[in-house]
């Protein structure tokens, strides 16, 4: 039971945590990227506020499209079982035995068991059983958009107040620490929520966050030299 009860809330932290985290390694680079190329602190801060915003709306919009589909998904599959209870009754009460059989159960208890599960609720009984789909809980399109968007921006935040606040010589060091600090506190909340060896998924998530801001900063210097 308490492994059943903290899986959502695993999940629910995995996703946080990799929003969060697309949040600082994307400004991050950015900011750095376009501080490579310029000297002008208002552009930098106008190019990651701009990232900011943008990425937050992109997870918004691309979770509300995934989960919506999702959703639709489901409320389909719901309304075929439905249509097939009214008018398959006794083949949808085979089906469901049958389950129960697979599950390890013999013949003659599987058959009790769906029969007694149908008279309880035969809706409920079919769809968690065959489609492993709870009726009463279906994904909600609107809160998966904001928590996406909330995600992405506690990230994002991380690198631009990192590089707004220090005198302008100390920006760049100060805002790669910020931004690698962060990432370690990600990385292992990463590896708590999906059981992974921390160490190793920490390293992971620092090292390309790194290494995007190594890349970004040396094409923003690139572009700086040459004047584009």
């Amino acid at each position: 039971m308490h492994a059943q009860k903290s899986g959502p809330k695993l999940n629910w932290l995995r996703a946080a945590v990799l929003g969060s985290n697309d949040g600082i390694v994307s400004v991050a680079s950015i900011i750095v990227g376009v501080a490579g190329a310029s000297d002008s602190t208002g552009f930098v801060l106008t190019a990651g506020v701009a990232g900011l915003v943008a990425g937050a709306l992109s997870m918004a919009v691309g979770e509300y499209v995934s989960v919506s589909t999702q959703r639709d998904t489901e409320e389909a599959l719901l309304e075929i079982e439905r249509v097939e209870l009214r008018d398959e009754p006794d083949a949808e009460l085979d089906e469901l035995a049958s389950l129960y059989e697979a599950k390890g159960l013999s013949k003659e208890t599987a058959r009790i068991v769906a029969e007694e599960l149908t008279r309880h609720d035969a809706f409920a009984a079919h769809v968690e059983t065959e489609l492993r789909i709870d009726p009463h809980s279906l994904a909600n399109p609107w809160h998966a958009a904001v928590a996406s968007a909330g995600a992405f921006l506690s990230g994002a935040f991380i690198p631009l107040i990192a590089f707004a606040l220090p005198p302008a010589d100390l920006r760049i060091p100060v805002t790669a620490t910020a931004v690698l600090a962060a990432l370690v506190i990600t990385g292992a909340l990463s590896a708590h929520a999906g059981g992974a060896n921390k160490m190793r998924a920490t390293l992971r998530v620092v090292f390309g966050g790194a290494l995007a801001m190594a890349i970004t900063f040396g094409i923003g210097k690139i572009f700086g030299i040459i004047g584009i």
